[in-house]
């Protein structure tokens, strides 16, 4: 299958592109072009298109790059809509995280709570974490106006 795409040349931080038609499993890269149909310098948006050459390469089959014909169409060369060129972003998701989160979701089944065992001799009784909390936020002071 034939593809109408860009060929990069220029300098490095100087882009500058040719618009040739190759064989798509081929490499923009490795000279292995059919024809030359323009250039196109996207600094000074200088475009050279040869239009009666993309037609016929277009009515032989080949098919444009999302960018190229993006291109075609607003040098009114072909006529149809705009189609996003960009890539869609994907939100990269932490199974470990997200296992985590649906673990902590779980809610236990009963709502008792369970009975209070007194201290053995020699032990200390560390408050629970709702008796801290509920500590904290009684010996918090209120600000005076």
């Amino acid at each position: 299958m034939l593809m109408i795409r860009f060929q990069r040349i220029g300098r490095a931080n100087d882009p500058a592109f040719r618009i040739v038609v190759l064989e798509k499993e081929r490499a923009a890269k490795a000279g292995n072009i059919v024809e030359q149909v323009g250039t196109y310098n996207p600094r000074s948006k200088a475009l050279t298109l040869n239009a009666e050459q993309v037609k016929h390469w277009l009515s032989v089959g080949a098919q444009p790059t999302d960018s190229i014909r993006n291109l075609l169409i607003s040098q009114k060369v072909i006529e149809g809509t705009k189609v996003n060129a960009l890539q869609k972003k994907t939100v990269q998701v932490n199974k470990e995280a997200e296992a985590e989160a649906a673990a902590a979701a779980v809610v236990p089944a009963t709502t008792e709570e369970a009975p209070i065992e007194a201290p053995a001799a020699g032990e200390v009784a560390l408050p629970t974490e709702a008796e801290a909390a509920a500590d904290a936020e009684a010996t918090e002071e209120t600000p005076v106006a």
